[in-house]
């Protein structure tokens, strides 16, 4: 089939209503990417250079952290650019780069999370064959499993919509290119491109998540088995970080995906993209390490040695 796109860019009208506050968004999502981008940076030096969080829990941390930055790098640059713009526009060629992997950082972000709920269930549901279980081939496998995932869905969805036409508008209501918001302006027939939406984010989306929920229902069952005291609220609070996480991710993710482009709304679907693009992988580091008494007890490790170094 010919591509029948006649427009060469597309111009994002999430930025024409915002009048007043330019100076204060842009300091807010200046501050977030900035947190985002030092907390994961940080929480990948430490579990590099500390041998004592070379576990499979901190293995995944990290590719969480780095994906996170890549995560919000796709999208929050461009954003702080445009909002200084009179008419924020992206080429054909940005937008389709865009969508490619910011859909590619979703789906693996997705399996990661299951991932990384797998290992807790095995590390405090099945104890005695942790090690063996959760050894270095497993997490190479469920890793690469997550990222190649994740980008072969982004490599089927970019496609289907950029096969599209868009001859009667170029106008994207959002701040970025997203999907939804591409297939509302197209004037070709999108029934295919929901129904892959729909069937392959069951798969991608859906699947992980609900492997997630179970895996946490199976933890905090052997969580309140346990009279250890001081361990049953240490995996407490480590599994409501986690879940935390895990609703934020997936909630944002549900609505945006699985729902009709004809239930698009500007105002809304904003805020949403927000708090999935921005919002969450700013709280990550929070969530997941820099409130963990094991990062925290490495980084000051970390701190210490080279404060040392540098006095000598």
């Amino acid at each position: 089939m010919e591509n029948q796109t006649s427009v060469m860019e597309f111009i994002l009208l999430g930025f024409k209503n915002i009048k007043q506050g330019k100076s204060f968004l842009t300091i807010l999502f200046l501050s977030m990417y900035t947190i985002c981008f030092v907390g994961n940076s940080l929480i990948i030096t430490v579990a590099v250079l500390n041998p004592s969080l070379h576990t499979p829990m901190y293995f995944f941390l990290g590719n969480l952290s780095f994906l996170d930055i890549c995560y919000i790098s796709v999208t929050v640059p461009k954003m702080l650019e445009d909002f200084w713009v009179q008419y924020p526009s992206i080429s054909l060629m940005g937008c389709a780069a865009q969508l490619y992997f910011l859909v590619a950082l979703v789906g693996t972000e997705g399996f990661l999370l299951a991932s990384m709920a797998l290992d807790r269930y095995f590390a405090i549901c099945c104890p005695l064959v942790y090690t063996r279980l959760m050894n270095k081939w497993t997490c190479l496998l469920l890793t690469a499993i997550s990222w190649a995932s994740g980008f072969l869905n982004a490599s089927l969805h970019t496609t289907l919509t950029f096969r599209l036409s868009f001859c009667q508008s170029n106008g994207i209501s959002h701040f970025f290119c997203d999907i939804p918001p591409l297939l509302s302006i197209s004037c070709s027939d999108t029934s295919i491109n929901e129904v892959a939406l729909f069937t392959v984010g069951v798969f991608i989306g859906l699947s992980p998540f609900f492997f997630t929920l179970v895996s946490y229902s199976f933890i905090l069952h052997a969580i309140l088995s346990n009279r250890e005291k001081g361990r049953h609220h240490k995996a407490i609070s480590t599994c409501a970080s986690h879940l935390t996480v895990v609703v934020l991710f997936y909630g944002s993710g549900i609505f945006t995906y699985f729902r009709p482009t004809s239930s698009y709304s500007l105002e809304r679907d904003q805020l949403v993209g927000v708090l999935y693009n921005i919002l969450t992988p700013t709280l990550n580091p929070i969530i997941y390490s820099l409130r963990n008494k094991e990062v925290k007890l490495a980084m000051k490790k970390l701190m210490s040695e080279r404060t040392f170094a540098n006095g000598i």
